[in-house]
């Protein structure tokens, strides 16, 4: 039976706050001090941007990263990782909300927020039943696809602002050919502002790495607007924006259906986990410390139930506030805090100096945040490297493009799946021949220079025998047998497959059984202590030889099988 003390620390695992708190150095004050005001001039201008996105009131999303940095920072164990809104979940809201909403903007917010609450539940569900297999599901070369689809759907759906014209659209290409309809009506005064702020942070990211660029060209932006009376002039502003904190609350339930709301969820959660752990992974190899990838769960939980009580919408951790919170010195997470800190007080205080804020500044802003997505070098490599991971990556993109955010990345984590499925169906068999002056056999096909096997027939499947390989590597074995002249012998050496199941059993059995027919001798070797169950359970004890199953090839082959 377990002590108190032993209970009690079982329970401070899942608060690892506890953790990091009793270790603080007085220090780190500083360091966190200054990354949390630094992340918090970078939240304001890109949560502002994000919510325009998502289609929701411009302070939601500084609700988001205020919230949501305070959830985290509770519950995760990343050190530098920062929360808010990104990209992706909120172009996945925009697209999938609207519809569900019916054009009601206060059911518009609810069901955000209810989103978020979802997203909490189902992350604490994830937590409950182990599911950090989740990071796995989807593949780097689907993620590459991905995010470079996001990025362009996103960057498309920015344009309008940019040139002043209205837009519309259902997915990418719709989004293109009525842009492209309504170039003609652009507003010269909108472009040069967007195009001039859009200049300015891509000038910023290259020349001045790490500050706070975007504040600063919001500040800047807000007092030539103002200046030059843009808002009279029918330049497109944020507004006004209300003053003081979100009132805590739960979000309005029966809303929606579950069969409506559980696929918004669930595609927040695969997204955000994905990004957030991949992150996180980063920063704490680069800092030396371990990262429970189990507890990101309850990270991100908290992190989205503290933005929906308060609310706000789907939040996640992203690479790109992570890498400013990282730069700025953060240490602990404290520095979301203090983050959460700056961004109360600038809610409380300042919020009436953003009401001239020309959207077109917004929009460059998510420009220059989400172009890198589209990852061109990446992808011309995989064309080059491997052609069934770009066809994986080009399936994401498309998928993302033609069906929107929400299905494509629903799209992607199935294509993940058959991706692994394709690529076990296929293992290499390697044919071998003996290394010339010793007892070792290497592939053929691979190594110039190994001695043939006379009359015999070597196979080394270099892969576990499942059901969805087995047909192939018996079909590819008698082939090479039809292609051979005198063979006596087929040997199967088990030494790289560390696993087989019934139907690899029975493939082995069904081949012996063949091979017999043809009065050609089969004989098992290399095979590990479940491989040799398996076998004895199928009764190839009965038809080989159960002795060799330990031995190796040179041993059951000797030197009379070599020219």
């Amino acid at each position: 039976m377990s002590s108190p003390s032993t209970q009690r620390a079982g329970w401070l695992r899942l608060f690892p706050v506890a953790g990091w708190l009793g270790i603080y150095r007085g220090e780190w004050l500083a360091s966190d001090a200054v990354a949390g005001i630094t992340l918090a001039a970078y939240a304001i201008p890109v949560s502002l941007a994000y919510a325009a996105l998502a289609g929701l009131p411009p302070q939601v999303g500084i609700y988001g990263y205020m919230l949501g940095g305070v959830g985290y920072a509770l519950l995760g164990s990343s050190r530098q990782l920062a929360i808010g809104p990104t990209s992706a979940i909120s172009l996945m809201i925009a697209s999938t909300v609207g519809a569900l909403a019916g054009g009601d903007a206060v059911r518009y917010a609810q069901i955000a927020s209810l989103a978020a609450f979802a997203v909490a539940v189902l992350c604490f569900v994830c937590w409950l039943f182990k599911l950090s297999v989740l990071v796995r599901l989807v593949s780097d070369s689907i993620l590459v696809g991905f995010k470079a689809g996001a990025g362009l759907t996103i960057i498309v759906s920015q344009l309008p602002s940019l040139f002043g014209v209205a837009g519309g659209g259902h997915n990418f290409f719709d989004r293109v050919f009525q842009l492209t309809g309504q170039l003609g009506d652009a507003n010269l005064v909108i472009l040069v502002i967007g195009g001039v702020a859009l200049v300015l942070l891509l000038l910023g990211e290259q020349l001045l790495p790490g500050k706070p660029v975007g504040i600063t060209i919001v500040a800047l932006s807000i007092l030539v607007a103002t200046l030059l009376g843009l808002p009279a002039a029918g330049v497109p502003v944020t507004g006004t924006i209300p003053e003081g904190l979100p009132t805590l609350a739960l979000p309005t339930f029966g809303l929606l259906q579950f069969d409506d709301l559980f696929p918004l969820a669930a595609g927040c959660v695969l997204l955000a986990y994905i990004e957030g752990v991949s992150a996180a992974r980063s920063f704490a190899a680069k800092h030396g410390y371990g990262l429970d990838v189990r507890q990101e769960f309850l990270g991100l939980g908290g992190a989205n139930l503290a933005a929906a009580l308060g609310h706000g919408y789907p939040v996640a951790g992203g690479l790109s506030q992570s890498a400013v919170n990282d730069s700025a010195g953060a240490r602990t997470p404290l520095a979301l805090l203090i983050c959460s800190a700056a961004l109360a007080l600038c809610l409380l205080f300042f919020t009436g100096l953003l009401t001239n804020l020309p959207k077109a500044v917004l929009a460059a802003i998510v420009f220059a945040a989400v172009y890198r997505l589209v990852d061109i070098r990446t992808l011309l490599r995989m064309w080059k490297v491997s052609r069934l991971d770009f066809y994986a990556a080009a399936i994401a993109l498309l998928a993302v493009l033609l069906l929107g955010i929400l299905q494509g990345v629903l799209l992607a984590s199935i294509a993940s799946i058959f991706l692994l499925l394709a690529r076990a169906s296929r293992p290499n068999i390697a044919f071998l021949g003996r290394l010339p002056g010793t007892g070792r056999y290497s592939d053929s096909a691979r190594h110039d220079g190994v001695e043939p096997l006379v009359g015999v027939i070597a196979f080394r499947p270099e892969a576990s025998l499942l059901y969805i390989n087995a047909e192939t590597i018996q079909a590819v074995v008698l082939d090479a047998l039809r292609r051979s002249t005198d063979i006596r012998l087929v040997a199967c050496d088990l030494s790289a497959s560390p696993y087989i199941d019934l139907a690899g059993a029975r493939m082995l059995r069904d081949l012996c059984d063949e091979l017999a027919s043809r009065h050609v001798a089969f004989c098992i070797v290399g095979a590990h202590a479940q491989l040799r169950d398996l076998l004895q359970a199928e009764g190839l004890a009965d038809r080989t030889d159960s002795s060799q199953w330990l031995r190796s090839l040179d041993s059951v082959l000797g030197d009379s099988a070599v020219k």
